[in-house]
């Protein structure tokens, strides 16, 4: 146990003969530890505020950290020195016009050489990284911001009037999705678009090709599966809307029908006023498991959206569950970790183990799996590194 705390998920990484644990936290800094041990690998990153965005490690193995701040700055990170650098930052009022505010929550995604984010400035970014090696042998970076572009329309802002009562918190939280040449991203005004990026390569501005309101705050990414469907948890706020209530939480949608796109939903049926699913989903095979904020675990039929079967927690699930090799690893707002075999998708999951994790309250930030060992942040203020007693 290793004390900092966070509500966002660790990175975990091979890096000369090391496993890496990465994570920004709520003391204002970006960790970077010996997984085995917990011992600091670099001094820490400090950044202006706290981190609330989940640090995405470059895919290519340039070592670079891209991250952003409550701080009003996205910066990416260089760890091949002796202390973690900065090479570059972007600041929420670089660009206009904006809404919301200056923090980063959502995680960047990172594909050949580009960079894919968006920001609580409620903006969207592509900016190509220009990665490379200098002659002294360290990493480089000379990003360009490509596009930017509102992630809000008229629509929505006329949609929203009433609900947001001229607020507009139309921020980008979640984190993006692509899918062959489709971005798709969301933002807390509950409006999900799709864009073609086909054209990256020529310098052609991505072009919208799909649009769809859920009437409510989403702040879990889009999960996209093999053959382009969207799923989307959806969170149901004081906004009250009648579209939200319409959608329902949990949705599948095929953005091959654009004008029709509801495939099937689920609706949180909880009396509470804040409720709905504030996690991400997972698609597992021909199910989606999914949690809500008023601690419900459903098991949904892929094909229909039959609730197959619902596991009730008497506290709120913010951590989304993830499967490793047949097993369900669900982190709970009580501080505990569960397994569930989810070999037989036919039943409902059986419990494997179930752990209450020291002295923790309450888990926000999701669990990553690395070589047996499972790695989670506690809302309390502590990384764990759960593994079996013959483990470490």
């Amino acid at each position: 146990m290793v004390r900092h705390g966070l509500d966002r998920q660790p990175a975990v990484f091979e890096r000369n003969g090391r496993t890496w644990l990465v994570f920004g936290a709520f003391d204002n800094h970006v960790h970077f530890l010996d997984a085995a041990t917990g011992r600091q690998l670099l001094p820490p990153f400090e950044t202006g505020d706290l981190i609330k965005t989940s640090v995405t490690i470059d895919p290519d193995e340039y070592p670079l950290a891209y991250l952003g701040s409550r701080d009003n700055y996205f910066r990416i990170v260089a760890f091949d020195r002796a202390e973690p650098i900065e090479l570059w930052r972007l600041g929420a009022y670089d660009v206009s016009p904006t809404l919301w505010n200056d923090d980063w929550d959502s995680s960047p995604l990172v594909i050949d050489d580009y960079l894919f984010l968006g920001g609580e400035n409620s903006r969207f970014f592509v900016i190509r990284l220009n990665r490379g090696y200098g002659a002294d042998g360290l990493v480089t970076v000379a990003p360009e911001l490509l596009f930017h572009w509102a992630g809000w329309d008229d629509q929505l802002l006329a949609d929203l009037a009433e609900s947001d009562a001229g607020h507009f918190n139309v921020a980008i939280e979640s984190s993006p999705a692509i899918w062959e040449n489709t971005l798709y991203f969301a933002n807390s005004g509950g409006l999900v678009t799709g864009w073609d990026i086909s054209g990256l390569a020529e310098g052609v501005m991505p072009q919208q090709v799909f649009r769809f309101w859920a009437g409510d705050d989403i702040d879990a990414t889009p999960i996209v599966d093999e053959e382009g469907y969207l799923y989307l948890g959806v969170e149901y706020e004081e906004r009250d809307t009648a579209r939200a209530r319409e959608v329902g939480q949990l949705v599948k949608l095929d953005p091959a029908r654009p004008d029709d796109p509801i495939v099937w939903s689920v609706h949180d049926p909880s009396a509470l006023s804040q409720r709905g699913v504030w996690s991400t989903p997972v698609v597992w095979r021909d199910m989606v498991y999914a949690t809500t904020h008023t601690g419900r675990f459903w098991g949904v039929d892929r094909e229909t959206g039959e609730i197959r079967w619902e596991k009730l927690f008497g506290d709120l699930l913010w951590s989304s569950p993830i499967v490793i090799d047949e097993t369900l690893i669900l982190a709970d707002g009580a501080g505990r970790v569960t397994a569930y075999d989810v070999r037989d998708t036919s039943v409902e999951p059986p419990v494997i183990w179930q752990l209450q994790v020291g002295n923790e309250w309450r888990f926000e930030s999701s669990p990553v799996m690395w070589d047996g060992i499972i790695y989670v942040g506690g809302r309390s203020g502590a990384m764990y590194a759960v593994g079996d007693a013959g483990g470490r």
